[in-house]
């Protein structure tokens, strides 16, 4: 059984669902058998909303497993940090709960993809970070940034946390979608990315994606190549 892929941003809103999504479509079209996962999701005042977006994208609908609440195992309403939002509702939010409906799913498929929630330091209990509990599990990451201000920092500090803990990272996935960025800073910093990866030891995989209408073109298997990820 592979390791399920986890598919993290170097901060909330930066495409994590919709890069879950299209990769889950992706393999499905190649012929696997794939599911998507969100351990945590907050502002959730019904289904998960993150959740219902993969399965638009993979074109599933609803599964049995969403209903079973194995690819959510917590929905909090509150639109906070995920140990806020668990304390807001009465709730400890236990890894171990987590870690069964994690490996029930990745049994089932032939490839499970984590879409992780905010970005990777945001704690899940007042004493576990989200990246503790994937470094627990021995996960594999994929990173996804932006060319938006703030993000060279945000993704340096990110790799050097993956790095710090010797995490295996697949690879970024460099979002560059809709946001009429400006050619000279999505350049520069795409540059200065592939650089970092190198200084860190880590794949010179960077995976761009553009609009939504070419996405499915995009040659998502270069980030799951690596050796380490069986």
């Amino acid at each position: 059984m592979k390791k399920p892929v986890v598919i993290c941003g170097i901060d909330t809103d930066v495409g994590k669902t919709v890069v879950s999504g299209l990769l889950a479509r992706h393999l499905m079209d190649q012929g696997k058998v794939v599911i998507t996962q969100k351990p945590v999701q907050t502002g959730c005042k019904d289904r998960p909303e993150d959740i219902l977006v993969h399965r638009k994208f993979m074109g599933t609908g609803w599964l049995s497993p969403d209903e079973q609440g194995l690819t959510c195992p917590y929905c909090f309403p509150l639109p906070a940090s995920p140990h806020l939002a668990a304390e807001h509702a009465g709730v400890v939010i236990d890894p171990a709960r987590l870690g069964i409906a994690t490996d029930t799913l990745a049994e089932q498929v032939d490839l499970l993809i984590i879409e992780g929630a905010g970005g990777l330091l945001v704690p899940l209990t007042r004493e576990l970070l989200l990246l503790d509990y994937f470094q627990q599990r021995s996960f594999p990451l994929v990173l996804v940034t932006t060319p938006r201000l703030g993000s060279i920092n945000h993704t340096l500090l990110c790799l050097e946390a993956i790095k710090q803990r010797n995490m295996n990272l697949l690879g970024l996935v460099y979002n560059i979608h809709g946001k009429g960025y400006t050619p000279e800073i999505v350049s520069d910093s795409l540059k200065l990315f592939k650089e970092a990866l190198g200084r860190y030891g880590f794949p010179d995989k960077v995976l761009l994606l553009p609009d939504i209408k070419e996405s499915r073109a995009v040659h998502w298997d270069i980030l799951l190549e690596c050796k380490g990820h069986e």
